[in-house]
């Protein structure tokens, strides 16, 4: 699968459905963010992470920190992926 995701480590999914519906589909809020997301993320996952933390009481802005959170994660993955690999190539 080619685009825009560069040379990263995280692994790549292909999906059914359309992406864009479902992403027509988010609340206000969530789109917002995902428009300014550093990582590609599916309309399911932002989802699910953001039913289950409203599921738990937390706010909007609260949910959309936790996504924050999820994602430095997710790229503090990546980076170590990226650096172990360069480092056994040298």
């Amino acid at each position: 699968m080619s685009g825009n995701l560069g040379q990263c480590s995280l692994r790549r999914k292909r999906r059914a459905g359309d992406p864009m519906a479902a992403f027509d589909g988010l609340p206000t809020p969530l789109r917002q963010w995902l428009s300014q997301a550093a990582l590609p993320w599916s309309p399911a996952s932002a989802r699910r992470i953001w039913s289950k933390s409203l599921a738990k009481g937390m706010t909007t802005e609260e949910t959309l920190l936790s996504l924050s959170q999820a994602e430095a994660s997710t790229l503090a993955r990546d980076r170590q992926s990226t650096v172990s690999k360069l480092t056994k190539q040298n």
